[in-house]
């Protein structure tokens, strides 16, 4: 059985993956150049293979058609919104994911943008190093009140680190019961009543068509709200972060996902004040890395030897 690789982030901290590869027979075909592949390229890279496993390689509808051998795409994370789920089905191909494999990563890295920001990390650092020595006064985090969008694995393992800074926490998310969200200690609320009463905000949901944080929404953040993004980039509408960024009415985001990745040099959001940005950086630990290539590995075995994935996406 072969595994046509297309992530470079597969085993790259950790042996694990290829172990469990080679332990299920799985000849491991490396096409990792140029990530993320798209149109001809993609194409031209899984043509013939029965099982691949993609990053932010973009499977659709074109790429399906022209590759008939392919059997099972097991997505190196858990957000699918660059595979076409309906042309995957109608293909016959199985689509699988690693949900929860970086959900306490993600977690961590949030938590460390929250502090980061509420303690203006970085605007002491770069004042420090250009020589001076000023006084950065920032929020204490107990006795604020966190929102959460979105409340998953990440959603969930957020609230509880969150909790044990005496935060005062409200989520919401259009698929999770708000008895389930009372159930872990945080109160339920609307996606308005979030935004309007966060001093943080923290956005942890899946991508859609239109950024669900949109110019009107962002206009509703408290004064001197702080932002964080480390889910997708188009849960923003990225302009208007901007504008608020540089009024000063928002006192920082924090970002780990862009609209488009990598952004480029010029874009107007990386020039704001009181921004913390980095390369979609929140699944790359060395225990994440670890979960998501052996995950991936054991159900693409799952579905070629015929047998249920444990991770399929419907």
């Amino acid at each position: 059985m072969r595994l046509t690789v297309l992530t470079p982030s597969f085993g790259k901290q950790s042996n694990t993956p290829r172990a469990r590869a080679d332990e299920l027979g799985l000849d491991l075909d490396y096409r990792t150049e140029n990530h993320p592949k798209s149109g001809q390229d993609l194409i031209e890279s899984i043509s013939g293979a029965e099982a691949v496993i993609v990053g932010l390689d973009r499977i659709d509808a074109e790429v399906l058609a022209a590759c008939p051998e392919l059997k099972v795409v097991a997505k190196h994370g858990a957000g699918v919104d660059n595979i076409d789920l309906a042309a995957a089905a109608a293909a016959g191909v199985t689509v699988v994911n690693t949900p929860g494999a970086n959900a306490e990563s993600v977690a961590d890295l949030t938590i460390g943008f929250l502090i980061m920001g509420a303690r203006r990390i970085r605007e002491a650092e770069d004042s420090l190093r250009d020589g001076k020595w000023g006084v950065f006064f920032g929020s204490q985090l107990s006795g604020k009140r966190l929102g959460i969008l979105g409340f998953g694995r990440i959603g969930r393992a957020v609230a509880k680190r969150a909790a044990g800074f005496d935060l005062e926490i409200a989520a919401y998310d259009p698929f999770v019961p708000d008895d389930a969200i009372a159930e872990a200690g945080v109160e339920p609320r609307s996606l308005a009543e979030v935004v309007a009463g966060s001093d943080f905000l923290t956005l942890h949901l899946p991508g859609g068509e239109e950024p669900l944080l949109d110019a009107e929404l962002i206009a509703a953040l408290p004064d001197g709200a702080g932002l964080i993004n480390a889910a997708r980039g188009g849960l923003v509408d990225e302009a208007a972060l901007a504008e608020s960024l540089h009024s000063g009415r928002l006192s920082f985001a924090a970002l780990d996902a862009f609209a488009t990745e990598p952004p480029s040099a010029d874009d107007p959001l990386l020039s704001t004040p009181n921004l913390i940005a980095t390369p979609h950086i929140g699944a790359y630990s060395d225990i994440a890395n670890a979960n998501m290539g052996t995950w991936a590995v054991e159900d693409v075995v799952r579905v070629l030897n015929g047998e249920e994935p444990r991770f399929p996406v419907r």
